[in-house]
């Protein structure tokens, strides 16, 4: 984002090998800071940090501690420290309240709110004084409109970003009375055309819910008042407003960037 300048600070973004989280480690690296891909996807990943500057890939099951301990713990070996943590992991299940799937269920919860609380508390361990890197920093997790909206077949979605933004406050405060000196903030992105966005719009079309995957997206349009719908570069300049010292006394809030429409 121009303007904003991130020279030597180093960041973890987990879920960064493609879509959003690609999107924001591009252009946490325009703004000058080094960047850690943390995901599954290792291949892919791998490929992503490979068009860095400076950038490096971490195996990251969010959802596994042990894993996380490793991540930031390679993180600041390699990069000398540990400013900035975007958690961005996550995954999206469309169903119908009436025929909700336990186990996906399950796993959505497990990776969108145990997976963004491990990467809170490991954050925080890092960052705190004493810690592996000991110099503060903040951290940023990714929410979304739908914990603001009520939007049919996404209820438990909805439910694990609404968990994510109570996370963020309770965190931003944690963190204020203990003296840990990290800045905790949620951003609510809109729907954007990512692989997921496009997999919403095609499901709810598939449940009946919309004449056609395009109607849904037409639907998603007209709820929003900017009249469009969300670009990546949207949530990425977002992030790296959010990491940078222009947003110094911007703690425990939720920042919209949805075009509106969740307000």
């Amino acid at each position: 984002m121009a303007g904003l300048d991130l020279t030597g600070r180093a960041a973890l973004v987990t879920g960064g090998a493609r879509g959003l989280g690609q999107g924001m480690a591009e252009a946490l690296t325009a703004a000058g800071a080094r960047v850690m891909i943390a995901d599954v996807l290792a291949d892919v990943g791998e490929r992503t940090a490979a068009t860095l500057k400076g950038g490096a890939f971490t195996p990251l099951d969010v959802t596994d501690d042990a894993q996380w301990e490793a991540a930031v713990a390679r993180t600041v070996e390699e990069f000398g420290g540990l400013d900035v943590v975007i958690n961005n992991a996550g995954i999206e299940v469309t169903q119908l309240i009436a025929d909700a799937d336990p186990e996906q269920h399950r796993r959505m919860f497990e990776i969108n709110v145990l997976g963004t609380t491990l990467g809170i508390k490991h954050a925080f361990r890092a960052m705190r004084p004493g810690g592996a890197a000991g110099n503060g920093g903040t951290v940023i997790n990714i929410s979304s409109v739908a914990a603001t909206i009520a939007f049919p077949a996404i209820a438990g979605y909805s439910a694990t970003k609404s968990a994510v933004d109570r996370l963020t406050r309770v965190a931003a405060m944690e963190s204020g009375k203990l003296g840990y000196g990290v800045r905790v903030n949620c951003v609510y992105p809109g729907l954007v055309a990512t692989e997921m966005g496009v997999k919403l719009a095609v499901e709810t079309a598939g449940l009946g819910l919309f004449e056609s995957p395009e109607a849904a997206v037409g639907a998603v349009v007209e709820l929003t008042p900017s009249g469009r719908l969300g670009e990546v570069s949207d949530m990425a300049d977002a992030v790296v407003f959010l990491a940078s010292d222009q947003s110094r006394f911007v703690n425990g809030v939720g920042l919209p960037v949805d075009g509106g429409m969740g307000m």
